[in-house]
This record gives C-alpha cells, sequence and structure tokens, in this order.
C-alpha cells in the first residue's frame, strides 16, 4: 500500500480512498479537490443544506433529487458529483464532511503539501503573511504548506497555530486565563 492510502480511516475514510483512487486513476485529482471544496463550502454556509446532509429524516430520493438541483446550479459536475449522488444513495451523506476531508488529506499527501489553520486578533499584512507562510514551511521541513488565516479578536492579541496535527497557541486570551488561574492556586 502507499504511503498515502493510509492517511485516513473508518467509514469516511474508505469512501475518500475510493475516491481518491479513482481520481488519481483517471488523472482528475485537481478537479475533484476543487469540487469538493465547493460542495463543503456550500454545505458549510448553508443551514437548510445541513440539516439535509445531516437528517435521517430525509429519503435518499429526497436528497438526491435536490442534490441534482444544487449540483447542477453551483456547477460541480463529473465524478464529484456522482460521488457525492452514490453517498446520498448509500444513506451515507452525513458523513460527507469527514470523506472530503480524508479526501483532501490525500490529496495534501501525494502532493507534499501542509496545511495551516491560522487564528489571528486582527488581519495580517502581506509582511507578515509572508513571514508566516515562510516560517511554516521551514518548520513542515520545506514542505508547501496552504495557510488558511481566520481573525478572531476575541483572542486579544498573538496567535494560534494549527499545523497538521500540532497546534501552539500563543494567544494573549491564553496566557491571561493561565495567569489568572496561578494566581487562584497562590491565593
Amino acid at each position: 500500500m502507499a504511503k498515502e492510502e493510509t492517511v485516513v480511516s473508518g467509514m469516511a475514510g474508505r469512501y475518500a480512498d475510493a475516491l481518491y483512487q479513482l481520481a488519481r486513476d483517471s488523472r482528475t485529482t485537481e478537479k475533484i479537490a476543487a469540487d469538493l471544496k465547493v460542495f463543503g463550502d456550500l454545505v458549510a454556509a448553508q443551514p437548510d443544506l445541513q440539516n439535509m446532509v445531516r437528517s435521517p429524516v430525509f429519503t435518499a430520493e429526497s436528497q438526491l433529487k435536490a442534490l441534482d438541483a444544487i449540483l447542477a446550479k453551483v456547477g460541480v459536475s463529473g465524478v464529484a458529483a456522482n460521488f457525492i449522488k452514490l453517498v446520498a444513495s448509500k444513506r451515507r451523506l452525513f458523513a460527507i464532511g469527514d470523506m472530503i476531508a480524508g479526501y483532501n488529506k490525500l490529496h495534501d499527501s501525494a502532493r507534499g503539501v501542509t496545511r495551516a489553520d491560522v487564528t489571528v486578533a486582527e488581519p495580517l499584512s502581506d509582511a507578515h503573511r509572508a513571514t508566516l507562510e515562510q516560517t511554516l514551511k521551514e518548520i513542515s521541513g520545506g514542505k508547501s504548506v496552504d495557510v488558511n488565516v481566520t481573525v478572531d479578536p476575541s483572542i486579544i492579541g498573538g496567535l494560534i497555530v494549527k499545523l497538521g496535527s500540532r497546534m501552539v497557541d500563543g494567544s494573549l486570551k491564553t496566557k491571561l486565563n493561565s495567569i489568572r488561574t496561578r494566581m487562584k492556586e497562590v491565593g
């Protein structure tokens, strides 16, 4: 077995692995990744669609009918659309988010890309973002790093970095909470 085949496990992992193998064999990994991102982003942004995806109340037939219209409207077609419809017909649509995440892990692994989620208190300047990306690239052993920056003023200052399975919380909010806890222990 190739290294990328063991990145995900469980039911969602088996679906993701099967889709990735099909995509690799048909040389459409990038197209399928893009289509899955469109669908995943749509589900994340639409509460009604989230409800349809997660709720067992909807029949496979009603999910398929809705998916036909939705996928056509957002331009998701081919293997990705057929995969999403297959998942719905097998009554596994509730796990589509995990399947998409699993596919992305396999795709990233094959391309030598690491994903990083960074939370900051204020938007980063271009210079700070470039420095952050370069630093994360060095930390990851020279791999290409796909950085997703989220602004969350509640962390007050500093940043929170999730790189692969590692997380570093350098936020001012966490440091203040730590000091508060230590002061309670002393008092």
